[in-house]
């Protein structure tokens, strides 16, 4: 019998005889700053190497070869997920795509572009802006995150709620499937119904069908410049009363960005941007009509924010204020992580339920003794609250996972769904139990079993153990 050190050895020789040197890393050091992503509550194991290939070929061949030494696979893009999506499992290759950087093409004319999955997200939108077309999707980790990790996760942010996520905007992919093959899905043109929809079956699926070598994705015209609206609330509740107001006026806002004190307190200590905001908790609303269809928008957001029980609510003159507020929405997680563990939720809900989804999340707050901040975006109804809790305190901790699956439990009651954007990978496999039917979790295994035969593909993500669904 051969021995599981041959094994391994045998999968590494296999690597480095199949890609130049520099793609394959081993040693421990390096390989210790891949095995996880931001979901620092998330557990990993420890991998065999890390590849960083340049290109398809050298994708399918590491495919290949941790298919014929039948070791695990973990496609990784830039690892600012927060499921625990992309982290090692033991004995496996990690894949990192950070150094498919290519834009390959933009297409002015029939407003698309081509890129490596490596490519990060604000890079192409930059690229895009030169030829006066823009690439919505824009996730608060849009200056770190990937195009491919964004795919992986079917990424959201803050336009979202007007523009749609990452699956509304892909068009093909090149993709390496489970068996090691080269594979084109999707098409380039506007329109396209040939087969089942096998793009929109591997936006979300991080990486457990595939891994994505090339994204087409679609763009749209430069839009006009966006009004700010602001207001001020003393509780997250009279926030989401909001909320439901701008919902009921029939306004599509460009953005409907919720942040609480907690988040702006810790940005502001971090960050010393100048935040003197006496609220505790703050709407940020967002129209980019243009003309006076955005003047009439703004002036609703604006009825809907008082409607809500603002204590304050203006429409901002001041664009650099607005641009620091904004800003202090983005900055907002990384602020909090330094106040200790972070275990981050991400559910979504109508936006009728958003005032009652909020009300509960306090309640869980109070209920298990855990200090829970919240930023959303809040107009499509997607709620990130955030779970602090002191370092090295393991009773605060086990307070906060049951805050946590509380929390998930009720976005469901309510009609709504236990991940929004940040996927599923390992933090929510129980949350996806609740959520879906035995019989739909079943059919999502016969799909996993049918791309991936041989289970090399991201084990242990997504779905949840047999016998828990």
């Amino acid at each position: 019998m051969i021995q599981a050190s041959a094994l391994q050895s045998a999968v590494v020789d296999a690597l480095r005889a199949a890609l130049p040197a520099d793609r394959v890393l081993a040693d421990d050091d390096v390989v210790g700053s891949y095995v996880h992503d931001e979901a620092e509550w998330a557990p990993h194991g420890a991998p065999l190497a890390v590849v960083r290939p340049r290109s398809t070929a050298e994708v399918q061949a590491v495919v290949r070869a941790c298919l014929a030494h039948r070791t695990p696979l973990v496609p990784r893009g830039a690892g600012t997920g927060l499921s625990g999506g992309a982290n090692a499992v033991d004995g496996c290759v990690v894949l990192s795509t950070e150094h498919m950087r290519d834009v390959v093409a933009i297409d002015p004319v029939e407003r698309y572009a081509v890129v490596q999955p490596g490519v990060v997200n604000d890079d192409l939108r930059a690229a895009c802006a030169e030829q006066g077309l823009w690439y919505p999707p824009d996730p608060a980790s849009s200056p770190w995150s990937t195009i491919g990790g964004n795919v992986a996760t079917n990424a959201g942010g803050v336009c979202c709620v007007k523009y749609g996520v990452t699956r509304d905007y892909v068009l093909e992919l090149e993709v390496v499937n489970g068996l090691g093959e080269v594979v084109r899905l999707g098409r380039r043109t506007a329109k396209g119904v040939v087969g089942y929809d096998m793009v929109g079956l591997m936006v979300g699926s991080e990486g457990t069908l595939g891994v994505v070598t090339e994204v087409t994705v679609r763009l749209r015209p430069a839009r006009a410049p966006e009004r700010t609206v602001v207001g001020y609330f003393d509780s997250v509740v009279d926030a989401g009363r909001a909320v439901e107001a701008v919902g009921a006026a029939g306004v599509t806002p460009s953005a409907l960005e919720l942040v609480d004190r907690h988040c702006l307190a810790a940005v502001d200590e971090w960050k010393n941007m100048g935040l003197s905001v006496d609220a505790a908790v703050v709407l940020l609303g967002r129209t980019d009509a243009p003309g006076p269809a955005g003047d009439a928008e703004a002036d609703a957001m604006l009825r809907s924010f008082e409607l809500g029980g603002a204590t304050w609510a203006a429409a901002s003159t001041d664009p650099a204020e607005a641009e620091a507020l904004f800003a202090a929405r983005r900055l907002a997680y990384p602020a909090l992580e330094r106040l200790g563990p972070l275990l981050t939720e991400d559910v979504c809900v109508p936006k009728a339920a958003v005032p009652e989804m909020l009300a509960r999340i306090e309640a869980a707050a109070v209920r298990n003794d855990v200090l829970i901040a919240n930023i959303a975006h809040a107009g499509d109804g997607n709620l990130h609250p955030l779970l602090i809790t002191p370092p090295g305190d393991a009773e605060a901790r086990a307070r906060a996972q049951v805050a946590f699956g509380e929390i998930m439990r009720d976005a469901v009651a309510l009609g709504g769904t236990v991940t929004g954007e940040h996927g599923v990978g390992l933090l929510k496999r129980d949350g996806l139990a609740i959520e879906l039917a035995p019989e739909v979790v079943a059919m999502q295994r016969a799909v996993k079993a049918a791309l991936d035969p041989h289970g090399i593909l991201n084990p242990g993500k997504v779905l949840p153990d047999e016998g828990t669904a």
